[in-house]
């Protein structure tokens, strides 16, 4: 009786030596958020500043997201990948918080600079699964950003470029102790101005969707839900390899009942009775 209790209490402890392993398939898409840093970025029609606000609603999206590798690029008068394709999204959120105008000294949107740059991020071309979400106010100062939509269209790359900031203007604050705003030549306040005509026409060339931005809320929430994820096929995008330990409890439990069996057995054999009674 002993051992038959020893093997069941050896069964209850799930004993596990020996393993497997197992390729584990990851299915998803490729997103890559291009998000302008330009001083244009200071202007506060939207709280705090645009680009805070950005930054706010891409760190939502990262919360969404559900299996899909995302990389960040950023850009102003140039661009650079501040984070390339990963499936860590805690990694992805620190480089999101890094992301400030003082990261790049060459300042105005070039957003066919951008465009590039993001496709380059998806690295080569053969996916199909692949969306850019292009997020500013749409003030483009490198005449290439159609070209560069029409490239990105011929690469597989849908985007979904976002407007953000008032149609009518804002003021862009200076940085620094003096505080104040931006001025022209002649001393006049300059206004950065959403323009949309662009972006629009970014979308067209690709088969993505733009969408403007007028209180701060982004919609990345429907862009990704209705758009990304339901019109873009998920792919494999990484096989992993884990362990699969084998579970060993049945032999102790077999051994419980040979021991519960052999106990019965001799019990009979002696006339012992197995349950007293009265």
């Amino acid at each position: 009786m002993v051992l038959a209790v020893v093997s069941l209490v050896l069964a209850l402890t799930q004993p596990r030596w020996g393993y497997q392993w197992e390729d584990v398939h990851r299915r998803g898409v490729d997103i890559v958020v291009a998000l302008d840093i330009s001083n244009s970025m200071r202007a506060q029609d939207i709280k705090p500043n645009r680009l805070q606000r950005a930054k706010h609603e891409v760190a939502d999206l990262l919360r969404m997201l559900e299996g899909d590798r995302i990389g960040l690029v950023a850009f102003a008068g140039t661009a650079y990948v501040q984070c390339p394709l990963t499936l860590d999204y805690s990694a992805a959120r620190m480089f999101l918080n890094a992301m400030d105008m003082d990261l790049l000294s060459a300042q105005g949107t070039a957003l066919g600079t951008a465009i590039r740059k993001s496709v380059q991020a998806f690295g080569p071309s053969g996916r199909t699964s692949r969306a850019l979400v292009l997020i500013t106010d749409g003030e483009d100062q490198s005449g290439d950003a159609l070209e560069a939509a029409q490239w990105a269209a011929e690469q597989g790359v849908k985007i979904y470029p976002i407007g953000i900031g008032a149609k009518i203007g804002a003021p862009i604050p200076l940085s620094g102790p003096g505080g104040g705003f931006k001025k022209d030549a002649q001393g006049n306040v300059v206004l950065t101005k959403l323009d949309e005509t662009t972006l629009q026409k970014i979308a067209l060339k690709t088969g993505g969707t733009y969408v403007r931005s007028v209180t701060g809320d982004l919609d990345l929430e429907k862009i990704y839900r209705h758009n990304i994820k339901q019109k873009l096929e998920a792919k494999e995008i990484q096989t992993d390899r884990r362990k699969l330990w084998q579970e060993r409890f049945q032999g102790f439990l077999v051994l419980a009942l040979v021991f519960l069996t052999a106990e019965f057995l001799y019990r009979e054999r002696r006339g012992t009775p197995t349950f007293s009674s009265r």
